[in-house]
């Protein structure tokens, strides 16, 4: 599709502003089509007239929920602005595509990826061109209709005074734009117009040899004979349908036909008369705007609306029919695009489409693409549950061969989630959401490989997908509580103090432990202000702790920070500010750390925790010694607790205890306590457990011997009663 000269190449200067660059491409888009319309108005006031219908594509590439059929509008606007030649239509859609999302594409409340805009940019196309069409199809009608009631209008008044009005009869039919033909009730062509003659190729013979009812056309509609019949009967005043004819040379004549019955002075049908108008070239635009709306522009596969009309169809309700369907992804392409640029990863994308065409080549299969580097496989008949593992079978098969690039051989990999069951059971999103999990799951497992859809599998990524956008809204209602673990000194057995853990009491699921929403919150950002609010309640707890146990030393809270956390700019501010609001000293707060979380840790990194650290705030290692961290940087990171795995403990619920776990237990606590710090062991579950540690020198312990995680009020009760 192309755009004249004078709009093409980059614009004089960049315009200020969003109104600034909406005038920019009103102005493009008149230059362009301004020489194929028939408007009175100048170049400048028909870009003022642009000017709205820009805005509105604009308001429609950038709404938060997007609705490409208003669209529908503008190409019904230009009709009426009388851009009714075809190339009005044909450079609109090329300044749409090339300009829309260059000028517009920031003039929004929604910044959207460039991908999401040229896909929205691309049905915007659509839409307009279907109102165009649409709006163009109504006028011609309409002036056909206007021409059908001259001609009943000089047939009447012939009627009456014949002789007065057969010059100016001859005058309009001689003279039409449209084809107009007369004859008689058994189909003999009495007279043809000179345009009608020219529409089938210009040979009045071969049109007059034919009686009406042998121009039949294998794509006639269904309905056109039956109307004809009964036309010639008296039944049937006029019809119309759209009907193609055989040329003379074999081609195709694709016309609007309005046929009338013409009646005697009394009341007797005579003569059919039939007005033609030629749409062969307007359909043949349909059909390519119809392709260019259903197939991807790069690699001349169907595209995802396509796909959709065909997996709707495959899934409608049929005895003894299935679906097999094989979604592609491609694995590290973002990589591809990264180092050799998108170009490269547009020729892969290319090189890919044409293996995948070469493996779906059977009745009942297809290729599509979706989007990006996803890509689906669709086969339908009884069989398909066998067909399905071929075709994903053959697709890794496909992308198993390197693909040369300017030089280079790329490996390609792919992971494909497989889905097949019978038609007639679940809707096509549910199908595609399937397989896009499955996908995922094949990814997950190391790429390279198709996966099966698996209904618990499914249910499962729903469920953390729905929690997923539940958090936020979860924090705002309040959904969030703290349970607190007590930490006890294994020499005496008292409470030293307590570690805080946040519980999502959600509505359908009910009380949901850190394990199912954490890795989410990570996942979503929503970690910092989760996290701000469990340090806000924990240090205000063991405020409030303090203030009723005056007796002995304060009682410790332990907040962990996720990793997010750590990398936040504000960790040490918002410490700082939480501590000073509730009254509590710092030295009453143990934030614990991972240990993965600080492997390989640079100073920018550990700094934060360098000045928590000195302000008083102990930081603990938790999870030590799963993380494999060199033991000697200990001496490097500013932490002065050490928190041994639970796996060290469970080496030490039999009798004897394991004693590899012992040994390493005792060198780690002797290297700590050599190092000055002190050792926190979490799983405890009995008292073997508890004396054999207390033995080994460490200093406080946690787990189900002493309490489970509980309301905040029996740690209270634990300190009261002494702990055990």
């Amino acid at each position: 599709m192309s755009i004249p000269a004078q709009s093409s190449g980059a614009p004089d200067a960049e315009p200020d502003g969003p109104e600034g660059r909406l005038r920019r491409f009103a102005t493009i888009w008149s230059r362009a089509i301004f020489p194929s319309t028939a408007t009175s108005m100048t170049r400048p006031e028909f870009e003022e007239h642009l000017l709205p219908l820009a805005r509105e594509l604009s308001t429609i590439l950038h709404a938060r929920v997007f609705d490409a059929a208003p669209a529908h509008r503008v190409g019904s606007a230009l009709v009426a602005a009388h851009c009714t030649d075809p190339d009005a239509l044909s450079s609109t859609l090329g300044v749409v595509d090339s300009y829309l999302v260059l000028y517009c594409g920031g003039n929004g409340p929604v910044e959207l990826p460039t991908e999401d805009s040229r896909a929205r940019c691309a049905r915007i196309q659509h839409s307009l061109a279907g109102g165009f069409t649409q709006a163009l199809r109504e006028r011609t009608l309409a002036e056909q209709e206007a021409i059908a009631r001259s001609a009943l209008t000089a047939r009447s008044n012939a009627e009456q005074a014949l002789h007065a009005t057969e010059a100016r009869f001859r005058a309009v039919f001689k003279d039409a734009a449209i084809g107009i033909g007369i004859a008689d009730l058994d189909g003999n062509i009495l007279e043809i117009n000179d345009t009608l003659t020219r529409m089938f190729g210009g040979l009045e013979h071969h049109v007059r040899s034919h009686k009406v009812n042998e121009w039949v056309h294998p794509e006639d509609s269904p309905n056109v004979w039956k109307y004809y019949d009964e036309l010639v009967r008296g039944d049937r005043e006029h019809y119309s349908v759209e009907k193609p004819y055989y040329r003379n040379d074999g081609t195709v004549l694709w016309t609007n036909l309005t046929v009338s019955l013409l009646r005697d002075s009394e009341g007797r049908p005579e003569y059919q008369l039939a007005l033609m108008e030629d749409t062969t070239e307007r359909r043949l635009l349909n059909l390519r705007l119809r392709y260019e709306a259903t197939h991807d522009a790069l690699t001349g596969l169907p595209n995802r609306t396509l796909f959709f009309e065909r997996l709707e169809k495959a899934l409608a309700p049929r005895d003894g029919m299935r679906f097999g369907l094989c979604y592609l992804d491609l694995d590290g392409f973002k990589a591809i695009n990264d180092s050799l640029g998108h170009a490269a990863g547009d020729r892969l994308l290319v090189e890919v489409a044409d293996r995948l065409q070469s493996c779906a080549t059977a009745p009942g299969e297809m290729v599509a693409r979706l989007g990006g580097d996803e890509f689906v496989a669709l086969t339908t008949g009884p069989g398909t549950q066998e067909e399905v593992h071929e075709l994903a079978g053959r697709i890794l098969s496909a992308l198993a061969t390197p693909v040369r690039l300017d030089g280079r051989e790329l490996t390609v990999r792919g992971s494909v989630g497989v889905v097949e069951g019978p038609s007639g059971e679940r809707t096509a999103a549910e199908v595609l959401r399937s397989a896009d999990i499955t996908m995922y799951r094949a990814k997950a497992a190391g790429g390279n490989r198709f996966a099966l859809a698996d209904a618990e599998a499914d249910a499962r990524a729903i469920t953390r997908h729905g929690l997923t956008t539940a958090l936020p809204a979860a924090l705002d209602r309040g959904e969030f509580f703290i349970e607190y673990q007590p930490l006890v000194h294994l020499g005496d057995g008292s409470v030293h103090g307590a570690e805080a853990l946040v519980r999502w009491c959600h509505p359908q699921h009910g009380v949901l432990g850190p394990d199912r929403f954490i890795p989410l919150a990570e996942h979503t950002g929503l970690i910092v202000p989760l996290g701000r609010w469990v340090l806000e309640e924990s240090v205000r707890q063991a405020n409030f702790w303090q203030e009723r146990h005056t007796d002995g030393g304060p009682l410790r809270i332990n907040v962990n920070l996720s990793p997010t956390q750590l990398h936040h700019p504000n960790l040490v501010a918002e410490t700082v500010d939480v501590l000073e609001r509730s009254g509590l000293e710092p030295g009453a707060l143990c934030l614990e750390v991972t240990e993965s979380a600080l492997i390989g840790a640079d100073d920018d990194l550990l700094k934060p925790l360098r000045q928590l650290a000195e302000m008083g705030v102990d930081i603990a290692l938790d999870d030590f010694g799963t993380g494999y961290s060199n033991l000697a940087n200990l001496r490097r990171l500013p932490v002065s607790v050490l928190k041994l795995d639970r796996s060290f403990t469970q080496g030490m619920q039999h009798h004897p205890a394991d004693p590899v776990d012992l040994k390493i237990v005792e060198g780690i606590v002797s290297l700590a306590h050599s190092l000055d710090l002190a050792v926190t062991v979490e799983g405890v579950e009995t008292g073997a457990q508890a004396e054999q540690l207390r033995q080994l020198g460490c200093d406080t312990a946690q787990g189900w011997y002493y309490a489970r995680p509980g309301a905040p009020d029996r740690i209270h009760a634990l300190v009261l009663a002494d702990a055990v």
